[in-house]
């Protein structure tokens, strides 16, 4: 790492043990995490990291931003995914395809913190085939009225600004992926409804809701670029969000390591630490390779993106090491701590709970080695 990211590695792990480990339980509990915490990480520079300057971001290449992000992880995974969503998706989306008025206007507050973004493409009945969304726009003068609902969406009621995507085709021609817009709707618009705050396994203090739109006028000023290229701009940035999920799961094993490691050391048994056996010392072993190897595959990602590589395949192939690699080492964790593990007066039970998510949103696992298997023959 070259100075300046061990200098932003340095301050993400500051502010994540100061600032997020010592409260996670206590937001975990609660399923909610205070709103300053998110001006904190913009006023740190860590809501605009992707953002060139001009933009009021701090413009570091992925790897950088992916180091501070597994960072955030380790101290709360519900924090980090707030953030994950910010930087990959509404943010590099209006930076990608958005007009100079609208990139002046919405990311230079973004990246200090001031408005929060969020990401709505899923539905009831579209999550992996998204492309099979539902909610409609119908043109009018001067903009678009949104009718319709969407499900699953982080930082839906406490974040700022959604890009949300919307059917622009009518419902008689229903051209599939080519018939969705994107369009940048600010949460206070009116129609614009939250909907149930879901009560969720993991990353908890990470609010999940379901949003609305009823009647909802949105002007042409707030369409994303082309108003037929909506689901293709979301693809492109999933592939950013995927890397950022990888960085997030990551985080959530490095912690569940070192406490494994701390607990092994003090844990006796038959006279002896439990660091000792070899047994305990293969498990630990294989926790630690894993996270290795996981680690390695995204900043190899991250590297092909910052070349201007697709990294469709790279970025599914980080997202399911990654994400089953968390999975599988919260559960090893588990089976260090044994029955303390089972207990939430031990961390290592939250994070198995948040691990597992990760297996889930932005894509599926399964969704996951699809894409890989359709990238390998082309």
């Amino acid at each position: 790492m070259t100075e300046e990211q061990l200098q932003i590695r340095d301050l993400a792990r500051e502010f994540a043990e100061g600032e997020l480990r010592p409260h996670a339980e206590e937001w975990d509990r609660e399923a909610h995490f205070p709103r300053e915490v998110i001006q904190k990480l913009g006023e740190l520079g860590f809501l605009g990291m992707l953002l060139p300057e001009e933009y009021d971001g701090l413009g570091m290449d992925t790897s950088t931003y992916l180091m501070a992000l597994e960072e955030i992880a380790r101290g709360d995974a519900s924090v980090a995914v707030a953030m994950s969503v910010h930087n990959s998706l509404p943010t590099q989306m209006i930076l990608a395809h958005g007009s100079g008025e609208q990139k002046e206007r919405w990311l230079k507050p973004m990246a200090r913190g001031e408005l929060l973004g969020g990401f709505a493409l899923s539905e009831a009945d579209a999550g992996s085939d998204a492309a099979g969304l539902a909610a409609q726009a119908r043109k009018v003068d001067g903009g678009w009225i949104l009718n319709g609902a969407k499900a699953w969406i982080t930082n839906g009621g406490f974040g700022d600004v959604m890009v949300c995507m919307v059917r622009t085709d009518t419902p008689e021609a229903r051209r599939g992926a080519k018939g969705i817009g994107a369009f940048i709707v600010p949460t206070d618009t009116q129609g614009y409804v939250v909907g149930k705050k879901e009560d969720k396994m993991g990353q908890r203090a990470s609010e999940t809701v379901g949003i609305a739109f009823q009647e909802m006028f949105v002007p042409d000023a707030q369409l994303l670029g082309d108003p037929s290229m909506g689901f293709i701009y979301a693809l492109q940035g999933l592939d950013g969000g995927r890397l950022g999920i990888a960085a997030l799961a990551t985080g959530i094993a490095q912690s569940a390591l070192e406490h494994s490691l701390r607990y092994a050391d003090e844990r006796r048994q038959f006279g002896t630490a439990i660091r000792e056996f070899q047994g305990m010392q293969f498990k630990l072993a294989d926790m630690a390779t894993r996270i290795e190897a996981g680690r390695a595959l995204l900043q190899s990602a991250a590297r092909a993106k910052d070349a201007g590589e697709k990294v469709s395949r790279l970025s599914s192939m980080a997202k399911l090491f990654a994400s089953e690699g968390a999975m599988y080492v919260t559960t090893q964790a588990v089976q260090v701590f044994g029955g303390y593990g089972y207990v939430k007066e031990y961390p290592v039970e939250r994070l198995f709970r948040d691990a597992k998510v990760t297996e889930i949103y932005e894509g599926a696992s399964e969704i996951q080695r699809t894409v890989i298997a359709r990238e390998l023959y082309r």
